[in-house]
């Protein structure tokens, strides 16, 4: 009798992925080789903002490297929890431009959905890390509220996806919101805001690119990266799809202490995401969030490295300096 051959293993799905992500603080030092380090580990600020983490972007971080730069940017510390001044739960103004569950409406001609909450990964200084999740999504109700704010609202020519990570539901529900979108005739634009192409590449699937590429809008897909160690085959992969469906792709990036402040760092990200075809946008100034004070660049720094970068680099690898406050009709350049 001749055996059977073995069906080849199919690779785990991005749902999957996500359910395996790093939660403990102390398995992800071990995994990294950095047990030693657990003595900086606040168990309140992993209780108040847990950690996550996909195994794909932990296996980018450098073993025994206890200043590794995409580390830093999601392992909960002790500095977390000593109080900042100026340091605020919603340092950007969000509850103050809502308009809508889970729509927000701060600059002229642009509305914002906050379609989830959920997130592959909880970065630390997540400038929405206090916002009110379970009471603030658009996406519940089948997306009806925030479809008809838009609707009834003729000055709103791009719609904005962000969250938590709009990317985070599944491409059905997605295509649930663009489908009723479709329908709305001063709607010229959409703007996707996502950070799992570049954390979970994995997400960028079959269903995604087709969804992407039948949209009746011109689509600016920003993706967020600080640091070029956060490029890899993967992420270059996923995003040669997200451009090959027809997305402008733009990276927007927060200036942090410990992770990007040099001229080295920014100049090293600009270039690699240049090279998997992502041109920089932001670079933002640290919104002032508790529990995030312990990443923030001063001012006049974050103005000389700048110039230093402009510098060194091509005008159209330089991102724009900028910092949000609530109340202005757009980012602040600085």
């Amino acid at each position: 009798m001749i055996p059977a051959h073995p069906l080849p293993m199919q690779p785990p799905s991005w749902q999957q992925l996500w359910r395996g992500a790093v939660r403990d603080p102390r398995e992800l030092l071990s995994l990294l080789d950095l047990p030693g380090l657990a003595w900086r580990i606040s168990d309140e600020a992993a209780a108040r903002f847990p950690l996550r983490v996909p195994h794909g972007f932990v296996a980018r971080m450098r073993k025994g490297d206890p200043a590794d730069p995409l580390l830093r940017q999601v392992l909960p510390l002790d500095e977390e929890m000593r109080p900042a001044p100026g340091f605020d739960l919603d340092a950007v103004g969000d509850a103050a431009a809502k308009t809508g569950a889970g729509v927000i409406q701060k600059y002229r001609g642009r509305a914002l959905l906050v379609a989830t909450g959920s997130c592959a990964v909880h970065c630390r200084y997540c400038f929405r890390r206090h916002f009110p999740y379970a009471d603030e999504t658009a996406a519940r109700d089948g997306w009806h509220e925030a479809v008809e704010l838009v609707r009834a609202d003729a000055g709103i020519d791009e719609v904005i996806l962000s969250g938590g990570d709009p990317l985070s539901l599944a491409t059905p529900k997605l295509a649930e919101l663009t489908a009723a979108l479709a329908g709305i005739p001063h709607l010229k634009r959409l703007r996707i805001h996502s950070r799992l192409p570049v954390v979970l590449p994995e997400r960028v699937d079959a269903a995604l690119l087709g969804w992407l590429a039948a949209l009746p809008w011109p689509v600016a897909f920003v993706i967020h990266a600080n640091h070029a160690n956060e490029f890899d085959a993967s992420v270059d992969a996923a995003l040669a799809g997200i451009r090959g469906a027809g997305a402008q792709v733009l990276n927007q990036a927060v200036l942090l202490r410990g992770v990007n402040d040099s001229v080295d760092a920014l100049a090293d990200l600009s270039e690699r995401g240049f090279a998997a075809g992502v041109l920089p946008y932001y670079l933002h100034q640290l919104d002032r969030v508790q529990g995030t004070a312990h990443f923030e660049v001063e001012e006049d720094r974050a103005r000389a490295l700048h110039a230093a970068l402009a510098a060194r680099l091509s005008g159209y690898l330089v991102p724009k300096l900028v910092r949000e406050v609530p109340g202005d009709s757009g980012k602040r350049p600085l």
